[in-house]
């Protein structure tokens, strides 16, 4: 991407994007008026009512928006009463799935079904931590991410519910529910870029679903496995996880691949450096090019409390050989200030990093349903954010200082959605720390073009309750043309920290 390109594109990024391509406009919001409190984190919308269904973590509920007029969203009521933080909602056929975390994270957790106007079905018990749903394309099997983090001193398994949803939501008992276990992997050697490493754990200990994908014929999923740097896929029919494959890392060091290290070095910095970017994607997403399935992920990156370091800190050694300059690297103004991994690097084991690894890539990918390569956006987020808003680049979420976020996973791309408009694919990847969704034409997944960056953030204003505009998006819901209240396709961004849904219109640029 030629600077030129990037500035064609934000001439219009908030007035008028590529011609020929799409535009997104900020139609409606609504807002829970509660900051910083996970009030509207993931949500998902129903055709039929024309309703949105939105996780509240601040309250532990479900808020339920009315959006038949897209422009003004209302709110038609909640479902409460869930026994525990719920992490994630999907609806299929009038029936809502929600995925509630036991108060003991460690032990499991639970599905509840309501239908659309928040009456009770029925609950079925999960793994641990129930961390996303989503329903198969034809209704018939919900799965669940049941991450497994551990806490207090136990470490559940992590794994893939799937239950059965062809005996009715009201039918539904745990004899309903599969499971997926990664168990079959332990004691077996798995590609080393998959990173298991917690002290004690087996394979599936260590291994923490996060997001889920699954195919166009609702037979097949994709996982990602976040900290860990992996994805697994499972056969839904049988419950049965097929394969591992490891994700790879980024080098970092190569042109097109720069990031932003240092929030001390008063610049817009991004350069090659000596340094491997751990993928850890979160969210994933699926789509159909020919006769091929193609993923695409947010490589957002996520780390063990235990494995983070600076690479300036005294107790992270580079090796000699492989770093001469490495007093000049740890200066706080060129390496030394980023967040980096101690679980990998120690090539040979003898105490010092011979390579050295950050979380996340800055990045989103598109890859095959095997995990391989085809794409990855390399530093163009945080290039196209820099021209955007040069002084608030790699800002938080809840500050507007520029930098503070260069040296722990800048932009961190999160939530992604996949949609067909105007007879094109396209990817919306929503950017959880400076804000808003940049919008990439994936239709040919080998060479995606960028269309558009949007921000619905005000800067003018300090992050707070009801100010600042949307700040943290989490959560990414297309909705196609032909399900739409107003017939235009539409784009829901759930935004954790401003805890407001808003509403976005996609129409043809001329």
């Amino acid at each position: 991407m030629t600077r030129l390109r990037i500035l064609t594109a934000l001439s219009g990024l908030l007035v008028l994007p590529l011609a020929g391509e799409i535009q997104l406009q900020v139609i409606g919001t609504h807002s829970t008026g509660i900051f910083n409190g996970s009030a509207a984190e993931v949500g998902a919308f129903d055709p039929a009512t024309k309703r949105f269904f939105s996780v509240n973590g601040a309250a532990d509920t479900i808020v339920i928006l009315d959006l038949t007029n897209p422009a003004v969203p209302t709110s038609f009521g909640t479902i409460g009463s869930l026994g525990g933080n719920p992490n994630s909602v999907a609806v299929c056929n009038g029936v809502v799935a929600v995925a509630v975390e036991n108060p003991v994270i460690t032990t499991p957790g639970t599905v509840k079904f309501f239908d659309t106007s928040g009456a009770p079905l029925s609950s079925v018990t999960v793994g641990a931590l129930p961390d996303m749903v989503i329903f198969t394309p034809n209704c018939r099997r919900l799965l669940v991410a049941n991450e497994g983090e551990p806490s207090g001193g136990g470490d559940p398994e992590g794994s893939v519910s799937i239950i059965d949803m062809t005996v009715g939501a009201a039918n539904l008992t745990n004899a309903n529910v599969a499971t997926a276990s990664f168990a079959p992997f332990n004691g077996v050697a798995l590609d080393p870029s998959i990173r298991v490493f917690t002290p004690g754990a087996t394979v599936a200990q260590d291994l923490e679903p996060e997001f889920i994908a699954v195919s166009h014929d609702s037979r097949t999923a994709w996982v990602t496995l976040q900290e860990n740097n992996a994805l697994a896929t499972v056969d839904i029919e049988t419950a049965t996880v097929t394969a591992l494959a490891g994700l790879g890392f980024k080098d970092h060091s190569l042109a097109g691949n720069g990031l932003d290290v240092s929030d001390q070095d008063s610049a817009n910095n991004i350069a090659t450096w000596p340094v491997f970017g751990i993928f850890q994607p979160d969210s994933i997403a699926a789509y159909h090019h020919g006769r091929d399935t193609f993923l695409v992920m947010g490589n957002e990156g996520d780390a063990r409390g235990f494995e983070e370091t600076r690479v300036g800190a005294a107790t992270y050694v580079l090796d000699p050989a492989a770093f001469p300059t490495a007093a000049t690297l740890k200066m706080a103004g060129n390496l030394g200030r980023l967040t980096v991994s101690t679980a990998n690097g120690d090539t040979d084991g003898d105490g010092d990093f011979d390579q050295i690894f950050s979380f996340g890539a800055r990045s989103f990918s598109i890859r095959t349903v095997s995990g391989a390569l085809v794409f990855d956006s390399g530093d163009q987020l945080e290039q196209i954010t820099a021209a955007a808003f040069p002084t608030r680049f790699n800002a938080n979420s809840t500050s507007n200082s520029r930098d503070n976020r260069s040296d722990d996973k800048g932009p961190e791309p999160e939530g992604v959605a996949i949609g067909k408009a105007f007879g094109r694919t396209y990817a919306f990847i929503g950017l959880e720390r400076i804000g808003g969704v940049m919008v990439y034409n994936i239709t040919d997944p080998f060479a995606p073009t960028f269309v558009q960056y949007i921000n619905n953030r005000n800067f003018s204003q300090t992050p707070a309750a009801g100010q600042g505009g949307d700040l943290g998006p989490e959560g990414l819901v297309f909705v196609r043309a032909e399900d739409s209240p107003n017939q235009n396709p539409l784009l829901i961004v759930s935004n954790e920290i401003s805890g407001t849904t808003t509403v976005y219109e996609i129409s043809k640029t001329p």
